[in-house]
């Protein structure tokens, strides 16, 4: 009876924690994508893209999109993947550009913090950096025929952004798409950090790492960086940067084991997070979590065998 009373209380503690954490996370968001998400409904009102459309459309039309994407992926990979959602969802894009532009927002976001992170633990920032962009575009050209994209901008429902409307009606338009992106939000940040909590009350993360390890080998990822693999996962490259700064500073892996890491979690990090906030908008999970999972795989297992190859292609001292 005590140990059932002990996992209410706990189950309770992790609930007032998760929700706890669940604002104030939520809170954090609001403050970029509230600002960012005006300020794109503002720019797509004014139609000053439109004069960049010259050199906006033969760039967003290899990705099978229209000029006015480059916005939410500039914003995207400066701002991280709040700022991409808050630029995206005020525009009237469709499902089909949205769900490009997630899968390169979500493979390239967050590039100077996040490359920051990166650079000081294992590996040089400009190439973490370079091969995230160059990963997310080549990732986004193969699965573009698939997906069904258009480089035409579609009319808004309602009309909305279609003949220059009223101030008033942008505003109005803008408070509406961002508040029920914000309820969505907050339900879902809320339910996975109190998953998070579950998971660390009941200390089930290391039986979750050891569990994963086939995975692990299909990834071509050693054993040994299971923790940090999982830590990128689940908490992303900021959240668990501290993590992966510390473990890689205590000399438990080797130069070559974390340069690989890095390729690997660069392109597939807060898969736990971040793809269940491009949900609200329609997007089909398979495009959130396998293209940028095989593109890391394939990326690993390309660099095994070119350091192979190189190491075999050196003259004897």
């Amino acid at each position: 009876m005590t140990e059932a009373n002990n996992h209410r209380a706990l189950l309770k503690e992790v609930g007032r924690a998760g929700l706890k954490k669940g604002w104030s996370g939520f809170v954090w968001m609001m403050k970029i994508i509230v600002p960012i998400s005006l300020l794109t409904a503002l720019l797509g009102w004014s139609g000053l893209m439109r004069h960049l459309d010259f050199l906006l459309k033969p760039l967003m039309g290899l990705f099978s999109l229209p000029p006015m994407a480059a916005l939410p992926l500039l914003i995207g990979m400066l701002a991280g993947v709040y700022g991409g959602i808050a630029a995206m969802v005020v525009l009237p894009f469709s499902t089909a550009q949205m769900t490009l532009m997630a899968v390169f927002i979500l493979m390239a976001h967050a590039l100077i913090q996040e490359g920051i992170i990166q650079g000081k633990s294992g590996t040089h920032p400009l190439k973490a950096t370079l091969i995230r962009i160059g990963a997310a575009a080549v990732t986004v050209l193969l699965i573009a025929p698939w997906v069904g994209s258009s480089t035409a901008m579609p009319i808004a429902e309602g009309g909305a952004f279609a003949a220059a409307p009223a101030i008033g009606e942008v505003l109005r338009h803008w408070a509406e798409t961002t508040l029920r992106l914000s309820i969505k939000i907050f339900f879902i940040i809320t339910a996975l950090l109190t998953f998070l909590e579950l998971l660390k009350a009941f200390d089930w993360i290391h039986p979750v790492v050891r569990a994963l390890s086939p995975l692990l080998r299909i990834m071509g990822l050693d054993r040994k960086v299971g923790l940090l693999w999982m830590t990128a996962i689940v908490f992303g490259l900021s959240y668990g940067g501290a993590i992966i700064v510390e473990e890689a500073k205590s000399g438990h892996l080797n130069a070559d084991e974390l340069e690989i890491l890095h390729l690997s979690i660069g392109m597939n990090h807060s898969m736990v997070e971040d793809p269940p906030l491009f949900l609200p908008l329609g997007i089909d999970p398979f495009w959130l979590y396998v293209p940028r999972l095989l593109m890391a795989i394939v990326t690993v297992r390309l660099l095994r065998l070119w350091t192979r190859y190189a190491r075999h292609s050196r003259p004897a001292a």
